[in-house]
């Protein structure tokens, strides 16, 4: 029978299929996604279910329900990964998923509802460079100019699809009717520390975070670092400085998430005032209106810095995706679940937005979403010390375990 324990053992035993030199990275289309998947699917089948692999590459199961004609809930998560990643990062939402299958299928009732379970295999995006691969197909969103895109390796979408036994032709297969599917639930570690601070297992999420990126020019003059007086300069580096707290200043005024993650200086000598630098904008929130009002309140900042500095900027999106609400009616399947099985002895249940994409993000297009979120230790994730307790695995699986149940009884 599954548990906390057996979960976080199985995560490592997937991790040790991919690593190589002790570093794990799961690519999409790679040998490392085949042997997950087969291992995955084998999993599958021990807790009951049916497999298959569907046109993109994405695994799945299904435990009949007494009723077929039923539209299904889908469980799962991704399991592909960042490079040098955790063990937790998607492929344990897929482990929590099979584990609730195997209880569902050691009861002696049968749902009426079938449950699927699914394994996306691209979510990450870290071969092609376009995240949500697996589940953009299931949605039927799958973008025909993708196949021309290159990867990190040299090699096409297409070719890749070819490679690992696809048919570019059929990927439209993986895609799923919206009346086939009643909703699609996620367990995933929160990759945030909010859950430790609270000191929670648990937390139910409420939306998945809109984001948008910048890539940002900001030019000035370049000159002599000793003959240039203060009065006289324009200095790009230090106009992007006072933009950089105010963008900070901003967004936590706003209640959303604002982040400079890259910045380059040129002509970059100790002894030269930098002429341009170049940097990037990350700006999330909750709501897609606060989010973006707060960009332009950021703007019009940037914009009053560069006149009286002498600077001009150039803004370029590179990335722009919406907010997507989760569920109210799962949101409350998972809420009644954990005080069931956990209790709130601490208090409510904690509810919190996602400020990192997830697949949900696609399967929003054809279906209600709802999120779990566990606990993981200081919140560190797409990294190598990514860890949870095996405990609060075990909480999860519970929590699912009775929200699911309830949902195809």
């Amino acid at each position: 029978m599954y548990n906390g324990e057996s979960i976080v053992a199985a995560c490592d035993r997937l991790a040790a299929i991919s690593a190589d030199d002790g570093q794990l990275t799961r690519c999409y289309l790679t040998p490392e996604h085949a042997r997950a998947h087969a291992q995955l699917a084998q999993w599958m089948q021990d807790a009951g279910m049916q497999t298959w692999q569907d046109a993109a590459g994405n695994q799945w199961g299904r435990l009949e329900g007494s009723d077929p004609s039923l539209p299904a809930l889908v469980l799962g998560s991704h399991s592909d990964s960042v490079i040098n990643a955790g063990r937790f990062d998607g492929p344990m939402g897929v482990l929590l998923a099979i584990g609730v299958v195997a209880r569902l299928n050691a009861a002696a009732q049968r749902p009426t509802r079938s449950v699927e379970v699914v394994a996306f295999a691209d979510e990450e995006g870290i071969r092609f460079g376009t995240a949500l691969l697996g589940s953009r197909a299931v949605a039927g969103s799958w973008d025909p100019a993708w196949w021309d895109i290159t990867g990190r390796d040299g090699v096409t979408l297409r070719q890749a699809f070819v490679d690992f036994g696809l048919d570019p032709a059929r990927v439209g297969e993986a895609a799923r009717a919206p009346e086939s599917v009643a909703g699609y639930l996620e367990a995933h570690i929160e990759q945030g520390p909010v859950l430790e601070a609270e000191r929670r297992s648990l937390g139910v999420v409420t939306a998945i975070a809109g984001a948008r990126r910048f890539a940002i020019t900001i030019r000035g003059e370049a000159g002599h670092a000793g003959t240039t007086p203060l009065v006289l300069r324009r200095d790009a580096l230090s106009g992007a400085a006072e933009a950089i707290v105010a963008i900070e200043t901003l967004a936590r005024a706003a209640g959303i998430v604002a982040t400079v993650g890259s910045l380059e200086t040129y002509p970059g000598a100790v002894n030269v005032i930098p002429g341009e630098v170049r940097m990037t904008l990350d700006i999330r929130a909750e709501r897609d209106e606060d989010r973006d009002r707060t960009l332009e309140a950021i703007r019009e900042t940037c914009e009053r810095v560069g006149e009286a500095r002498g600077l001009a900027w150039y803004w370029q999106e590179t990335h722009s995706a919406p907010a997507v609400a989760c569920s109210p009616r799962l949101i409350e399947a998972l809420t009644e679940a954990i005080g069931t099985t956990i209790g709130t002895d601490n208090g409510p249940v904690l509810r919190l937005a996602s400020g990192a994409g997830h697949d949900g993000m696609a399967m929003a297009d054809i279906c209600d979403i709802g999120m779990l979120f566990v606990r993981c230790d200081r919140g560190i994730s797409h990294h190598p010390d990514e860890s949870v307790q095996s405990r609060d695995v075990d909480d999860a699986l519970n929590a699912m375990n009775a929200a699911v149940s309830a949902l195809v009884a």
